[in-house]
């Protein structure tokens, strides 16, 4: 038996996508040569990028608008480098919401750049809430915010509208539910959450705001550069590239974005009313900026840990435990974990309730 994984860092992919890229591994496009040693300039391997490129703007809804796509290297934490490199002029400014860890981990960086205004935070609630009513500067370069915040388990519901570039790190889902992806000028997502293994960085950018800043850009940083390269400027990640791509196809295939939102609201209502319902537990974030993709919860008696612990370990599921920042339970939900992965943490939580009482 397969276990239900919730991890929070690589995702959990599907069967299919498993099978295929372990295929390709060994014999790609019946070439009698791996994926792994093909060259990245040769005709398949060139396919699958254009094509994986091609995709991301088709499922949201990007085409013909003045958008790149682009599969780079050094995960998302690169980008909180390459966002202020990109975008903030020379004495320029930015402003950030910072909803968590990796959120004020972009601040750190943007500092270096110039002045790095903080327009809300919920540091002091240790990140539980989203900041809501914030004011950006019009003379900002950029505003830069974090859409799913992993660690606690929060998530924007929706985004201030601004006359200065939006910029937003969708690592932790990117592609699970609809939105009107065109109010972003550039969305950056590690792909290990909802796409495939750690290894690529997808930046989806509209050429129109780059090469603005009058700074000196070091060409491995430089998104135009990339570009121009179409996303081949040095050596891509070949394997997790494609298997973006076979997830990506999947995706499609079920109906795109649109789909897999109804199937995530799902999860998220079934194991969420159960965290309502079952006085052994109780959520971490507050209600209305739960997130869909990472649900954090604790017990009320926090004797309960070992039983709890042993009873869903016993029942194959990973990757349970939560953050150590806030403690307790995390359940990552990524598009690809099934809704009876869910169903079956909900029935240990409620043996759990009917062992006590």
């Amino acid at each position: 038996m397969k276990k239900h994984n919730y991890s929070a860092g690589p995702c959990i992919l599907t069967q299919e996508v498993f099978e295929k890229s372990a295929q390709a591994i060994l014999n790609f496009n019946n070439s009698d040569l791996s994926l792994l040693e093909i060259s990245h300039r040769s005709k398949d391997f060139v396919a699958v990028m254009e094509e994986a490129r091609a995709l991301v703007l088709e499922l949201l809804g990007l085409e013909n608008k003045g958008y790149q796509a682009l599969f780079l290297h050094g995960g998302a934490s690169l980008e909180f480098l390459m966002v202020p490199y990109n975008l903030m002029k020379m004495d320029g400014k930015a402003a950030y919401l910072d909803t968590g860890t990796w959120a004020n981990n972009a601040i750190k960086e943007a500092k270096h750049f110039g002045e790095t205004l903080i327009v809300g935070s919920s540091k002091e609630a240790n990140y539980n809430f989203i900041p809501k009513d914030i004011e950006i500067p019009t003379d900002a370069n950029y505003f830069h915010c974090t859409s799913n915040n992993t660690i606690f388990g929060t998530q924007m519901k929706s985004f201030p509208k601004t006359k200065v570039p939006l910029v937003c790190d969708m690592s932790s889902d990117i592609f699970s539910r609809t939105l009107d992806f065109s109010q972003f000028d550039l969305i950056y997502a590690g792909a290990q959450k909802n796409m495939g293994p750690a290894g690529a960085t997808l930046v989806v950018v509209k050429e129109e705001i780059l090469g603005k800043t009058g700074r000196y850009i070091p060409s491995m940083l430089d998104y135009e550069k990339h570009i121009k390269a179409e996303s081949m400027y040095n050596t891509p990640p070949v394997f997790p590239i494609y298997t973006s791509l076979l997830t990506l196809q999947w995706l499609k295939n079920l109906g795109g974005i649109a789909a897999i939102e109804k199937i995530n609201e799902q999860k998220a209502q079934l194991l969420y009313s159960e965290i309502d319902r079952n006085h052994l537990f109780k959520g971490t974030a507050a209600t209305e900026d739960r997130s869909i993709m990472n649900a954090t919860f604790v017990l009320t008696d926090e004797s309960l840990t070992e039983k709890f612990d042993s009873m869903w370990k016993a029942a194959g599921i990973s990757g349970l435990t939560g953050h150590r920042s806030v403690g307790g339970y995390r359940a990552s939900m990524y598009n690809a974990l099934p809704l009876e992965s869910v169903e079956v943490l909900v029935n240990v939580m409620k043996e759990l309730e009917s062992s006590v009482q």
